[in-house]
């Protein structure tokens, strides 16, 4: 099939339902809000006490299937989307990665809603090539309501595509013989780039200068991990910025284990770690083997180079951690 007539059969699924009457698998609620807050530094008020709402950005949480996958009753997924995942795995796009998500929010969750959606396809892309592969960027837009009442919509982006040869002959035995190698993969050119923006632009400038930034509220004091335009405690716009130290603790962690491609050779261990000064972030770990990473386990932040353009901060177990 070429790609002009595979691109027509893809397009036809635009405006298909891709979910139909799901239900969220609880109601929305306190547990949940508090375990997401936890996992987040999140200690905004508003989240907590009889009046409590659930921070908006939890608008997936109450809607995603859950271990039961996409079978689940409550996902309600649609035959349509599942042809065109079909469709594409046909065309060889047998790889998966989401890319992004746009949330819109029209009034605050409270415990207690019983959230219902609709899913549609919205659009799907001509045929990108990435540094992944080639394939196809698939967009869905889902409407969350409660008592059928409008409350958010949910865009989400994944690229469906046939990973570049490199990774596609990536053989297991080779995955196993990294398994216990200390540091991330390092694969030139083909690290995914972070995503800068004018929030965030002056993290990625100190990180430039082997600094990590962390932004202090001007009117509170609070300090806030990762960069946002206002404060989460008090909403104040004003902000500064103090240098981490740069030592912590891992706080949780998990072991990635998805198939491998250039940039990244699994397992590994991703820890959101806990810094001296109060804030969480999710980074690696490196410097002991993935299966030797633990909760508590002291940290040392430090800058590793993936080329010339690419410095990311990691953290490295301090000597006698393991």
């Amino acid at each position: 099939m070429d790609d002009d007539h595979l691109h027509l059969r893809l397009k036809a699924y635009e405006g298909r339902p891709a979910a139909v009457a799901g239900v969220g698998r609880d109601p929305v609620n306190a547990p949940m809000i508090r375990h997401w807050c936890e996992a987040m530094g999140d200690a905004n008020p508003a989240y907590a006490g009889p009046d409590a709402i659930a921070p908006p950005t939890m608008l997936q949480a109450w809607i995603m299937g859950g271990l039961g996958g996409p079978g689940s009753v409550h996902e309600g997924r649609a035959r349509a989307y599942e042809e065109l995942l079909s469709l594409l795995d046909g065309a060889g796009c047998t790889a998966v990665v989401a890319t992004d998500c746009e949330q819109e929010y029209l009034r605050p969750l409270r415990p207690g809603d019983e959230v219902a959606f609709d899913t549609v396809i919205e659009s799907v892309s001509s045929r990108k090539t990435t540094r992944l592969g080639t394939g196809y960027f698939v967009t869905t837009r889902t409407e969350v309501r409660v008592g059928g009442a409008l409350v958010g919509t949910h865009r989400f982006r994944i690229l469906k595509y046939a990973p570049a040869p490199d990774a596609a002959t990536a053989a297991p035995v080779a995955a196993a013989a990294e398994a216990h190698r200390p540091e991330p993969a390092r694969a030139d050119g083909l690290r995914p780039r972070p995503v800068v923006n004018r929030d965030n632009a002056g993290f990625w400038a100190g990180v430039g200068e082997r600094r990590f930034l962390i932004q202090r509220c001007v009117a509170c004091a609070t300090l806030r991990f990762p960069w946002l335009p206002g404060c989460n405690a008090c909403g104040s716009a004003e902000w500064d910025t103090v240098e981490a130290g740069g030592r912590g603790t891992v706080f949780s962690y998990v072991v990635m284990h998805h198939p491998p491609f250039p940039a990244f050779s699994p397992p590994y261990a991703v820890g959101l770690v806990e810094l001296a000064e109060g804030v969480r972030v999710i980074s690696g770990v490196v410097g002991v083997p993935y299966d030797k990473v633990r909760i508590g386990m002291p940290v040392e932040l430090e800058f590793q180079v993936f080329d010339d353009e690419l410095t990311l901060p990691v953290f490295r177990a301090r000597e006698g951690a393991a």
